[in-house]
């Protein structure tokens, strides 16, 4: 088996970036200088550029001529866009792992979503301290239903619209949430996908999503509206 080449500081610049900018640690509108940025990640300018192009063509990071990079701002018309965008993919992918995926991968769900049970369980009890943790095993339980997508293309737009999805998503817990119940909202996908009933998945998945997306948006309509 071939060994993943160790990450460069590029690859290290752009994962710390990616995550502090999805995570909502540096804002919206940030200004991103490279100087700023040497010091706080203990990295060289060159790999810093290199890094910010790259979040460029992600869409996480502007490119402001002169002034420089930035964080992508937010607003409510982008946000739906995403959602809209997302909800399709995401269903086009659980479709396509639902006709290919076999018993590894139902597996493979199946343990995601017990890990991400148990994360649950822990951020009721402390939920600050558990966020990080709570949205890594969320993410890994959303990539496990569609694994069996076999579409690299489609996996890879997937994976970009979920990371914009989830910046916009860390935004609503400026208020307190909504009565819901997540961990019944991701049961339901859970037990849709392995009964291999693809119209009731994407159901299931399209209401998470769009009950995600009117939570955020409560948040930034009230932000607008103040400003």
């Amino acid at each position: 088996m071939l060994e993943s080449p160790a990450p460069t500081l590029t690859d290290q610049a752009h994962a710390a970036l990616r995550r502090d900018i999805v995570s909502g640690r540096l804002a919206p509108g940030t200004r991103l200088r490279i100087a700023r940025l040497s010091e706080d990640y203990a990295i060289g300018a060159s790999p810093l550029r290199e890094a910010l192009s790259r979040l460029s063509a992600e869409f996480l990071v502007t490119v402001e001529g002169q002034r420089g990079f930035a964080v992508a701002p937010i607003s409510a018309q982008d946000l739906r866009d995403i959602s809209q965008m997302r909800c399709e993919m995401e269903c086009e992918a659980l479709a396509r792992a639902i006709a290919a995926g076999d018993d590894g991968w139902e597996a493979g769900i199946v343990a995601a979503f017990y890990a991400l049970e148990k994360s649950h369980q822990r951020r009721q009890a402390d939920p600050e301290a558990t966020q990080d943790e709570w949205e890594d095993r969320n993410r890994a339980f959303h990539e496990a239903l569609v694994a069996a997508c076999d579409s690299t293309w489609l996996r890879r737009f997937r994976d970009m619209l979920y990371a914009q999805h989830e910046r916009y998503r860390r935004i609503s817990r400026q208020r307190p949430d909504a009565p819901r119940d997540v961990q019944a909202e991701h049961r339901a996908i859970l037990e849709a996908v392995l009964a291999r009933d693809t119209a009731r998945a994407c159901a299931a998945t399209k209401s998470h999503l769009d009950r995600t997306t009117q939570a955020v948006l409560a948040v930034i309509d009230t932000t607008e509206k103040d400003t």
